[in-house]
C-alpha cells in the first residue's frame, strides 16, 4: 500500500464528511455535487486497490491476505452502496448517510494500513 495515498483518501474522505455534515446542519438533501465529491473519493479507492493488487501480484503479500482484501473489497464498495442509499433518500438525511460512510472510510483505511505493515512489537 502506499502511504501518500492512504492519508490523501483519509483527508479528503474526512473533509467530504464535513461538507456532507454541513448539508444535513442545513437540511439539504443530497445533490449532483455531492456525487461528483463521492465519485472523486471512488476513484481515488480505485487507484489504491490497483496499488493494492499490482502489489500483490508483484509477490508483497501481508500475514492476513484474506483479511487484508475483504477490507480492501469493502473499502472500494462502500462509498457507492451508500451513494446510492443517500440519493434516494430525498431528506436531509441522504447526506447523513454519506457522512457516515466519510468517517468510517478513513477507519478503515487506517485497519488496511495495520494489516499491511503490523506494528512491531
Amino acid at each position: 500500500m502506499v502511504d501518500a495515498l492512504t492519508t490523501i483518501i483519509e483527508l479528503v474522505s474526512l473533509a467530504m464528511a464535513g461538507w456532507f455534515l454541513v448539508s444535513v446542519f442545513r437540511g439539504q438533501p443530497m445533490v449532483v455535487p455531492h456525487l461528483i465529491g463521492l465519485a472523486v473519493l471512488e476513484v481515488l479507492l480505485l487507484a489504491q486497490l490497483a496499488v493494492s493488487v499490482t502489489l500483490l501480484v508483484d509477490g508483497q503479500r501481508p500475514a492476513e491476505t484474506a483479511t487484508f482484501l475483504s477490507y480492501l473489497i469493502t473499502v472500494v464498495l462502500f462509498p457507492p452502496a451508500c451513494a446510492a442509499w443517500g440519493f434516494m433518500e430525498r431528506s436531509k438525511w441522504g447526506p447523513a448517510v454519506i457522512a457516515f460512510a466519510c468517517l468510517i472510510l478513513p477507519v478503515m483505511m487506517v485497519r488496511l494500513e495495520q494489516i499491511w505493515n503490523p506494528p512491531v512489537v
